[in-house]
């Protein structure tokens, strides 16, 4: 598969993206600690307001990277747009209007999983992007797609069974272009999203079990 873009473009456009919107890597990241201390103080509104925070995350990516700085280089990124779009409505649907999506901090082996991957997308992916040689602005920061992808699965291994499956379809779907993106562009820390998108489906395969199970589809 041949990118229409180089590495050297790609990287650029991140940092045209950085200079650009700063300060709000800052506002990106504050969302991202305030859906984690939600889960870790639930109130009566965390999982509405948590919904509405992954939806912000998803819409942003869609308009202020995708339309507004991918598509310079690469025409897909429309499609990506709207691919992102439907992610952030899709929380919007289930997790504020229906009130389908729950969240729970309760243990086990999902809520690891899970804060791994937040705390991965937060602390460890800027980390080890900087290790490998890329360093800030020349670096997808939080609220792009790959870090924002690996952060909403493991927001979304939190949810409470019953769970509806489709929140779980674009961060999927973007696990593999995320991927694809990693082998061809070397983003070493992007290839951690193979993990993600396999815990991602395993999300999606368990909700379905859980629906049927319980007769509540």
């Amino acid at each position: 598969m041949e990118l229409p873009f180089t590495a050297e473009q790609f990287y650029f456009i991140f940092r045209e993206y950085n200079e650009t919107v700063w300060p709000a890597q800052v506002l990106l990241l504050g969302l991202a600690l305030a859906a984690s201390v939600l889960l870790l103080v639930p109130r009566h509104w965390s999982s509405v307001w948590i919904s509405i925070i992954l939806a912000v995350l998803w819409g942003w990516m869609a308009i202020a990277y995708h339309i507004a700085f991918f598509s310079r280089i690469n025409p897909a990124a429309y499609a990506f747009s709207a691919l992102s779009l439907v992610g952030a409505l899709v929380f919007l649907w289930q997790g504020v209007v229906r009130r389908r999506l729950k969240f729970t901090s309760v243990g086990g082996g999902r809520a690891m999983i899970g804060a791994l991957f937040i705390i991965f997308a937060l602390v460890a992916y800027p980390a080890w992007s900087a290790y490998a040689g890329h360093a800030y602005p020349s670096v997808p920061t939080f609220g792009l797609p790959c870090p924002t992808t690996m952060f909403t699965i493991g927001i979304l291994a939190f949810a409470v069974s019953p769970y509806p499956r489709s929140p779980l379809v674009v961060p999927i779907v973007w696990c593999v272009i995320g991927t694809q993106a990693a082998l061809l562009l070397g983003m070493q820390p992007d290839l951690v999203l193979i993990v993600v998108g396999v815990a991602g489906a395993f999300l999606f395969m368990r909700s379905r079990t859980t629906i049927v199970s319980t007769s509540a589809i």
